[in-house]
């Protein structure tokens, strides 16, 4: 009886918290990202997630090439993060984990997504293998780091704010419609329309109506 489970548990083995009939049928998404003055790694890239692969025995599903110049640029992983959540992937792989995540808090939020939907995550670079325990036990680590980062950025903004205030900066943002108050006026009595006062003084035309609703106000009194 305990070899025949065993040899069940062996045919259907249970990785990233599903059960697959055998380790072929996973289906692996390649994200291989590049900037926009470096657009020749991106074929270095695909070859060695697609090496892997086979050598995994992973059928590939998906293939995202994506090229930005920003660390915000992220569309085209925005759409393979979809197709995880519509389980039509079971693991991702990417060439190193820079080319993933814009930030340690980015990537470990992501990563948390990816576990929470049961699909697993390999960074060729840093050997990265989140369907190990090993490689699960380097999320966790990523976890205090991201908070560490997080906790950095806090008290610089907390050190910069009382800098400020001991040298008698205004905080917040600065009136810049209020500055022009006068010119506006003196644009208003000239004829000129609020709509191309507000282009001359590169300002909002709703700041514009403000100022000027306030001159009438100021009159009627």
């Amino acid at each position: 009886m305990a070899a025949k489970q065993a040899s069940e548990k062996a045919q259907s083995p249970r990785v990233f918290g599903q059960t697959r009939e055998h380790p072929k049928m996973f289906r692996a998404a390649l994200y291989a990202r590049v900037s926009t003055f470096d657009q020749h790694t991106i074929p270095l890239q695909i070859r060695a997630l697609r090496e892997y692969a086979a050598r995994r025995g992973w059928t590939i599903a998906l293939q995202v090439k994506e090229v930005g110049s920003g660390a915000a640029q992220r569309e085209l992983r925005e759409k393979l993060l979809d197709a995880a959540r519509r389980r039509e992937i079971d693991v991702v792989l990417v060439w190193r984990l820079d080319r993933w995540g814009r930030s340690v808090a980015d990537l470990l939020a992501t990563l948390q997504e990816l576990e929470h939907l049961g699909v697993g995550f390999v960074s060729l670079t840093e050997a990265l293998d989140l369907t190990t325990p090993a490689g699960r036990a380097m999320a966790a680590l990523l976890a205090v780091f991201a908070e560490f980062e997080r906790e950095i950025l806090r008290e610089r903004v907390r050190a910069g704010l009382a800098h400020a205030r001991q040298n008698g900066q205004r905080l917040g943002r600065p009136m810049t419609a209020g500055l022009h108050a006068a010119e506006i006026r003196k644009l208003h009595r000239a004829g000129i329309s609020k709509s191309e006062i507000a282009r001359r003084l590169d300002i909002g035309r709703t700041s514009v109506r403000r100022i000027l609703a306030g001159m009438t106000y100021s009159r009627e009194k």
